[in-house]
Formats: structure tokens, sequence, C-alpha cells
């Protein structure tokens, strides 16, 4: 049991964060790219298509209340983050953090589960961004064939000028009033969603020719996405200004009665939260990007808590206005938001909302797949993961191939799952994650106390406690099948490799006695 938990002495994570040279990563982030790499990945599938998902489904109105909750989670795990990523400034985020606090066992568990959080991500914005792909498409009169748009066994049908899916259709044509007939629409079947797959197959592209220009390019995206996000809000709340008889009508009952079956109510808020926690992924993300920042112990901090705080925002009045303008049953589609800026009357409303769900999405892609790879590099540089994984090109000074190996794998999930089954994993992914770091904290502050710590988490241990009732308590309301099942089973085949190659390979395991920390 003791070669288990052997942790990764803080004296070799501080000698890597402060290696230099070709075979390292190269530090050229600032305060500003984090911030708004953080930015890229949080506002994305959560305001694009999983809060009308959220609200159709779990909590109604309330799902405003749902990103509140969610909020308060981040918080109590930010704060954690924030800490550790000021004192262990190199990549591999939670997975990191673990080995230095919990031991190695624990480390790849979590740093398993990162794979789980980080590649299901992507794949589940992969889906999202083509659905709002392919709906800037058909307003634009350009159809790809709908068998390629959509996952195997998807019934479609063609409605109002673009393909969608059958479960999406609405009872009622919004415009003349009439019952929707769904046999007498023309229909296809999903085959392959070849969109979501080329999607990831590009931003795989753009991460391997260099941290900076991946950078850059979601800087230049996330000012785009925040801008058409503020003009939603603005049009959106000006609209209801003007008719606050539609918003009240929209709104009543602002929490719905239960259904039986664990929505709405009191107990659809925290299911609405669980199933939108995806949305919020983005800022332990800015953490895997650690050995890539300037100076760490300033910014880490900065770009974690400050992307959060800007989010949780505007997630809250993109949500409420987004049930304002249309009626919660009708927000169960892949374009939500899109859907509700068509109420305002304003055609290039629309356009200009699809156009952002199109750029946004493509940046919570690229960080998603950004962590994916840093944490391979990181599990690599450790032993517990074959060489491959942490080579860096000679030019690039990326990850390479590790990037090129995820992206490919990435981009075949999304093609294949649909969209509600990879949110689900991810959720409980990230919850799982949330839990081991703010424990990790509180380890961490009675094991070293005197520590040097930039930024320290207040109210030690109560924090981290709350983190971890919250996150714990968020999982609960996860469905048992599949995704609890799924992710005993993708644990099981993890604890197979590391029993089978990782401790045999690892670093950790050769040091002397007594430089692991015991």
């Amino acid at each position: 049991m003791s070669r288990l938990l052997r942790i990764k002495p803080m004296s070799l994570l501080s000698k890597e964060a402060g290696e230099q040279g070709e075979h390292t990563l190269k530090r050229s982030l600032g305060a500003l790219n984090l911030v708004t790499l953080g930015i890229g990945a949080i506002i994305g599938a959560g305001i694009f298509v999983l809060t009308g998902q959220a609200a159709a489904l779990h909590a109604g109105p309330a799902v405003s209340l749902s990103f509140v909750l969610a909020g308060i989670v981040c918080a109590f795990a930010g704060l954690c983050y924030a800490e550790f990523a000021s004192i262990i400034p190199i990549a591999g985020s939670a997975y990191t953090y673990g080995y230095a606090t919990l031991g190695e066992f624990v480390a790849w568990i979590i740093g398993w589960d990162l794979v789980l959080e980080y590649a299901f991500g992507a794949a589940t914005v992969a889906s999202g961004w083509s659905g709002y792909f392919n709906g800037l498409l058909a307003q634009l009169h350009i159809y790809i064939p709908p068998q390629l748009t959509a996952t195997p066994g998807t019934a479609l049908v063609f409605y109002q000028n673009q393909w969608m899916a059958r479960a999406s259709l609405p009872s009622v044509d919004s415009l003349t009033g009439m019952p929707v007939v769904a046999s007498a629409l023309p229909h296809a079947t999903g085959v392959f969603n070849l969109v979501a797959m080329l999607a990831i197959l590009a931003i795989t592209t753009i991460l391997v020719i260099g941290i900076k220009e991946s950078a850059n390019f979601n800087s230049v995206i996330v000012l785009v996405k925040l801008t058409i996000v503020g003009i939603f809000i603005v049009l959106g709340g000006y609209f209801l200004f003007l008719h606050p008889s539609l918003a009240m009508h929209n709104w009543h009952p602002f929490i719905p009665p239960p259904d039986g079956h664990g929505n709405f109510g009191l107990n659809g808020i925290a299911l609405g939260a669980a199933s939108v926690f995806f949305a919020y992924i983005g800022f332990d993300a800015v953490s895997t990007a650690a050995q890539e920042a300037k100076n760490p112990q300033r910014d880490m901090p900065i770009g974690i808590l400050g992307s959060l705080a800007v989010c949780t925002v505007l997630y809250i009045l993109v949500s409420t206005i987004l049930t304002g303008l249309k009626n919660y049953k009708e927000l169960n589609v892949e374009a939500p938001v899109a859907l509700g800026i068509k109420v305002t009357g304003i055609g290039w409303g629309e356009m200009l909302v699809s156009i952002g769900a199109v750029f946004g999405l493509a940046t919570v892609m690229l960080v998603m797949l950004l962590g994916q790879s840093r944490v391979f590099f990181s599990m690599s540089k450790d032993g517990l993961l074959p060489k491959w994984a942490s080579a860096i090109h000679p030019k690039f000074r990326t990850p390479w191939i590790s990037t090129i190996a995820v992206g490919l794998v990435v981009a075949v999930m999304p093609a294949l799952l649909p969209i509600n089954r990879l949110a689900e994993l991810v959720n409980i992914g990230t919850l799982l994650a949330f839990t081991i770091v703010c424990a990790g904290v509180w380890i961490l502050r009675v094991r070293h106390p005197d520590l040097h710590r930039p930024f320290k988490t207040p109210l030690v241990p109560l924090v981290p406690i709350l983190g971890i009732v919250t996150a714990v308590y968020l999982m609960t309301k996860l469905p048992l099948f599949p995704t609890w099942t799924a992710m005993i089973v993708w644990m099981l085949a993890g604890f197979v490799i590391y029993f089978g190659y990782s401790i045999k390979h690892s670093k950790v395991q050769k040091l002397p006695v007594d430089a692991r920390g015991h």
C-alpha cells in the first residue's frame, strides 16, 4: 500500500518548474492570455447549447439558479486551484496537485479522470458546434448531406429550412400555431457526424503549430464571442423590457413543480446544476497551461479566478433572458440561444448568434484539447505513460505526438456518441477532479504549513470542505446509468494500465526512500 501512496516531492516539482531549453514547454503566456484562455473554454457549450437543455429537461426558468449553484461550487474549487497553481506552476493541473499531496495512485486516478474530462469535453463541444454550424449554413441556404451531420441512428427531419433532430421538433409551429406533423416532413437518419470530426482535426492542427499561436487565436475569438454574447444580452434584455408580459408568462412558474422523476422543483435546480457543470470546466483547464505562463505565481490565480467570475455573471444573465424570451419547454434544441434571439424579430441577431457560437465553441475545443495533451505530457514525464506522450517538437515546442494522438481519438467520439451522454461523463469527471483538488489543498496545509504560497485559499479548511461536500452532492444528482457505470468502467480500465505499466515505469517509485517525502 505504501508504494501506491508515494508522493512526488515538492523539491522535484520545483526543479521541473524551472527547467528551460528546447525539450521543455515554451513560457509565453501572460495574465490576459490566461484569462481569455479560461473564458474561451467556459463561454461555449454551456451558454450556446446546454442552457436550453437544462432548462427544458431539469430546472425550467430556475436554470439561472442552477448556474448560481454551480458557480458557488466552482468558486470553492477555483480558490483551491489558484493556490495550487501558484505553488506548483507546471503542466498537469489536478493530476500534479494530487501527486504532490495524496500520492501516486490518487494522482493516476485523477490523471485518468482528466482524460475523461477533457477528451469527452472536447467531443461534447464538437457535437454542439456541429449543430450551430449546420444551422448557420442553412441560413445561407447551404446544406450538407444530413446523414453526415448527426450520430448513427439519429432521426432527422427538415423543418423551417433546416435539418434537425426529430426529438427536438416542436409540437406546435410557433409562426402558424398549427400542430407539427413529423411524418409529413422530409426525413433522414444520421450515419456519421463528419462535421464534428473535421472540427476536432482542424483544432488539433492549430495546437501542434504552437501555444502562442493557439493562445492568440483564442484571444481574438474570445473577443468576438464576448461581443456577441453581450449583443444577445442587450437585444434580448431590451426586448423583454418592452414586452414584460412575455417574460412574466415564460417565467411563471419560475420553479416548475416536480414531475415525479426528480426533475423540476428544488431538486431540479440541483440536477440542472449537475447537468450544466460541464459549462465551467474551462477555469481548471487554465491550470494545465501553468508551465507555459511567463509569471505563473502571479498570473495563474488571475487567470483562474478572473475567468470564473466573468463567466458566472454572463451565464446567469443569458439563462435568465433566454427563458424569458422562449418558454423553457421549447428550448431542448441544438441551438437554443439562436432560437431565443429569433423571438425579437431581429433577423441579423439570429445570424450573429450562430456566428458567435461557431467561433466560440471552437475555442472551447482548443482549450479542452490543450488541457488533455498537457495532462498526458505530465503523466509521461513521470513515467506513468510511454515516452512518446511527452515528446516535444523541436520547432514548435509543443507535445505534438500526444496532441495528434488525442485529436485523432477525440475526433471519432462526437461522430458516434450523442451530446447529452458525452456531457454527463464530463460532468462527473470534473466534479471528481474538484473534490480531489479541494482535499489536496487541505492536506498540503497540514503537511507543509510553512511552504511559500504566492496565493492562499482563504478560510482553510472551511473552503476546501465546502468544495468537497458541494461537488460530491452534485455527483449524486447524476444518473447511475450510464454516467456512474461508465465512470466505474473507465476507472477499471485505468487500473489495468496503472498496475500493468505505470507502477513499473514510475520515476517516483525509483527514487530513494528519503526523497519521496516519506
